[in-house]
């Protein structure tokens, strides 16, 4: 059996959404079930079981989760993912205001506040505060889970985490772990940092970027590809904005180019949000197609359809990311984690195959690389 390593992880949220709300259910779901919890990637990770982290302190906009205890908070409206645990007395620890910046797209404030977010009234805390905050919790991992598009926001928190000794989870497509100064800003700190952008646990990215490398090993020659995604949660709805796309389509894209052993040119390949459908909810579906060659030019093609709940999708990985970041302080790393990013992130530092990204994150997690 695995060993098992003492002590909590303590973990504060930036963004109390959908993704947040699976990830605090999934570690209560964890706290309860024990070795019976479905679904788990890595029961154990460097002696460290979902169960050890800690939520201690969050961060959100919106008056129906500002103020709150977290448990009651991810479950408020307008959050939508599926409530696979309910029980989550366990979770007292509470919401705080933090500021709007970039977090609410103008397209979001012209919603009706059943689908949007509604700013609370109660003060924004200011980055002093914000520290003093995760301070006072004890944090020593901030995981971001905040709209796509919310490059000031997410920079705010990054910041706030190097003053507060926290390492950082990066889970959104705003570039940090993979961008070459802020990387160094948190090597010089004595902090590691974990992104970008969360590659779900079975989500079409991760998919997508097997069936190409599939294709590439059997010969075949891929002349294009699309992969169209569609969603009713609130993230899709903030990305009807087309401004705040842009590392989002640029990410997602990196990643299958990455596992082809011909980059596709730009005109060859189309991926990212394509629709919000309301009544999706946090279901989202992707269609995946590839066009090629077979031997002698003859053509193929391939159409996938995937289902996924989406944010249980995203929070097996963070369950994932924040161990390894705790695992990473114990050792006094620092700076972005290129063995510990490729498996869990669409746009890590190093981009790596998958099952090369396997090995090489588990090899890290017991300590065995150089």
């Amino acid at each position: 059996m695995a060993k098992t390593q003492s002590g909590r992880i303590r973990t504060a949220i930036a963004g109390v959404g959908n993704c947040a709300s699976s990830l605090v259910q999934a570690v209560s779901y964890c706290r309860a079930m024990g070795e019976e919890a479905v679904g788990v990637s890595f029961p154990v990770l460097g002696g460290y079981r979902p169960e050890d982290v800690e939520i201690v302190a969050g961060f959100d906009i919106d008056a129906r989760k500002v103020n709150r205890p977290i448990g009651e908070a991810v479950l408020a409206t307008p959050n939508c993912t599926e409530v696979f645990w309910d029980r989550l007395d366990d979770q007292p620890a509470q919401v705080h205001r933090g500021p709007d910046l970039d977090g609410i797209s103008a397209y979001m404030r012209n919603q009706p506040s059943d689908l949007s977010f509604a700013p609370s009234d109660a003060p924004a805390l200011t980055r002093d505060e914000v520290v003093a905050k995760l301070r006072a919790a004890q944090a020593g991992v901030l995981i971001l889970f905040l709209p796509v598009g919310s490059t000031a926001a997410v920079e705010f928190y990054a910041d706030c985490a190097l003053a507060a000794g926290c390492a950082v989870v990066n889970g959104i497509p705003v570039f940090l772990a993979s961008k070459p100064a802020w990387a160094l800003r948190f090597e010089e700190a004595g902090l590691p940092i974990l992104g970008d952008d969360f590659k779900a646990q079975f989500g079409a990215t991760v998919i997508h970027r097997a069936l190409a490398h599939l294709a590439d090993m059997r010969g075949v020659k891929i002349d294009r590809t699309y992969q169209l995604n569609v969603g009713g949660n609130t993230d899709f709805l903030n990305m009807m904005d087309m401004d705040r796309l842009a590392t989002k389509r640029e990410s997602k894209t990196e990643a299958v180019q990455a596992a082809m052993d011909t980059r596709l040119a730009d005109g060859d390949i189309r991926i990212g949000p394509s629709d919000y459908v309301p009544w999706l909810q946090d279901r989202k579906v992707a269609y995946v197609r590839l066009e090629g060659r077979l031997l002698g030019g003859a053509r193929t093609s391939v159409e996938l359809r995937l289902e996924v709940e989406d944010s249980p999708n995203a929070a097996a990985m963070a369950l994932t990311a924040i161990r390894i970041a705790r695992i990473a302080r114990d050792r006094g790393l620092a700076g972005a984690i290129p063995d510990a990013c490729a498996f869990l992130f669409k746009h890590p530092p190093v981009q790596m195959d998958d099952p090369e990204a396997h090995d090489r994150l588990l090899a890290f997690a017991e300590g065995d690389t150089e």
